[in-house]
């Protein structure tokens, strides 16, 4: 196969039509023809919140509504008012009738067959020999879909209204009758595209018989993304994104001092996934990795900027920082136990097996003679839950919780002399407590976990120290 790139754009980045046409597609980045390129979409900005939940604050959309409401229709009305919102958008795009009505048409048959779909089940599982729970993850999968049909085919419109060969590739198998593996269904949907003259607008949801939202949840369109990559043989992997991928949030250092990072490698993206930072998910990162396929993180507002590339394996020329990033909202959850000590592992086994079965994300853990911290990503629920269980595995145990949050330095290589003093310093110089650190011998990474409340000028005086003061201009290091 030619010399192609499978591109990726995100939600916010598809709510503008017009840049999506004018800086990604008509602006490629390798070649002269707009062609050879293969593009996976996200829903339209805030589509999947209102579907499902909102990824921040759990408020619940259609799904969530369905799932918890047991003798409620309140999933009905959010589907009515999502099917008005999407209707909306169309209207932002289409100004001749005709057009406007055939987009309309499309999405609002698949909004109906869902209503449909749910009215039938939520009857079904009145019924005493069937449960709700057993199929809500056939539910979710489903609801989720809907948003990639829906600007997928938009754009494929719309760039065929403005004189592109683009063609719409729909791997939600909507109505199938017959569920195959993920790689089967992509190999299928592109076996009669040619690259050189049509441009697959594709769907970020991909349906697939063990179903992708039961091992990536909200991750699904990232691996939809480096599945097509690695089936296809791609040259290069590209997502483009409303932002860099910064050495520190602009909004918190302030943006004349954030800088592209221009060069890192996939153990950067590794860390930056693990604290809820994704530059792509773990999973969907290790094919592209294994294939020795480049991922470069764009930004669709300033498609002259090269962005970030990011490959298996670089290291910066000179050890440095090359990334502060961190997370709040975390629980420390501290087990401890005078018994532990010369009994680490049995301890560790059974804790991990109890945080593995509520579901909460480890972000990093500490361990001595008789204590064991885990550093926790959920709420407060989860964590509940997780107590409860242990204080009956563990009756003389002593546990305690505590909200953290954990700022990170990362980069490809730091192996910097006095680097953790420099560091440890200048949060001390703003008062602020380190209430524990790790640092691994890879150092590709230093954690810190603080009070929650200092979360933000942490983030800006290791900023300050370890990125601000090399004035590394466009970019750490400028990509190619």
């Amino acid at each position: 196969m030619s010399f192609h790139t499978v591109e990726k754009i995100g939600g916010t980045s598809m709510s503008d039509y017009e840049a999506v046409r004018d800086n990604i597609i008509l602006k490629p980045v390798h070649n002269d023809s707009i062609y050879n390129r293969i593009f996976v979409v996200s829903a339209y900005g805030g589509m999947t919140d209102l579907l499902l939940e909102h990824k921040k604050s759990g408020q619940p959309g259609v799904f969530g509504l369905f799932a918890n409401g047991e003798e409620d229709d309140s999933w009905r009305d959010a589907l009515h008012q999502l099917k008005q919102k999407m209707f909306d958008i169309n209207k932002s795009f289409y100004k001749k009738k005709a057009n406007l009505d055939r987009a309309n048409n499309f999405i609002g048959e698949r909004l109906d067959d869902a209503e449909r779909c749910l009215a039938d089940l939520h009857r079904l599982c009145q019924h005493g020999h069937f449960e709700l729970d057993m199929h809500l993850e056939t539910v979710r999968e489903m609801l989720a879909s809907i948003g990639e049909a829906h600007s997928a085919w938009n754009t494929a419109q719309l760039l065929q209204r403005d004189g592109i060969d683009a063609k719409f590739v729909d791997l939600t198998a909507w109505q199938t009758d017959k569920h195959i593996p993920l790689d089967e269904r992509i190999k299928r949907a592109f076996a009669e595209i040619d690259l050189s003259k049509q441009l697959p607008i594709v769907t970020g949801y991909a349906h697939s018989d063990d179903g992708l939202m039961s091992t990536f949840d909200r991750g699904y369109s990232e691996m939809t993304f480096s599945r097509i990559a690695v089936l296809t043989e791609a040259n290069e992997a590209i997502i483009h994104k409303e932002f860099h991928l910064s050495s520190a949030d602009p909004r918190l250092v302030g943006e004349d001092n954030a800088v592209p990072i221009g060069r890192t490698n996939y153990d950067v993206a590794d860390q930056l996934a693990n604290l809820g930072m994704e530059a792509i998910h773990p999973k969907a990162a290790k094919g592209l990795r294994r294939n020795d396929i480049p991922l470069r993180v764009r930004n669709t507002f300033e498609p002259e900027h090269a962005g970030t590339l990011i490959t298996g394996d670089y290291v910066s020329v000179d050890p440095c920082v090359e990334i502060i990033a961190g997370c709040k909202g975390v629980y420390a959850f501290e087990l401890f136990d005078q018994d532990m000590a010369g009994n680490i592992a049995d301890y560790d086994r059974e804790i991990l097996a109890t945080i593995r079965r509520f579901k909460a994300h480890i972000i990093s853990k500490d361990i001595n003679a008789n204590t064991i911290t885990h550093y926790l990503s959920t709420n407060l629920k989860t964590i509940k839950r997780i107590r409860n269980a242990l204080e009956e595995c563990f009756a003389d145990a002593e546990i305690n919780q505590q909200k953290v949050a954990i700022v990170s330095a990362i980069g490809s290589d730091m192996k910097i002399p006095g680097i953790l003093a420099k560091t440890v310093g200048s949060l001390a110089r703003e008062n602020i407590s380190v209430l524990a650190m790790h640092q691994s011998m890879r150092q590709v990474d230093m954690q810190f976990i603080i009070d929650e409340g200092d979360y933000d000028n942490a983030i800006k005086s290791l900023h300050s120290v370890l990125v601000e003061i090399h004035d590394h201009g466009k970019a750490i290091c400028l990509a190619s």
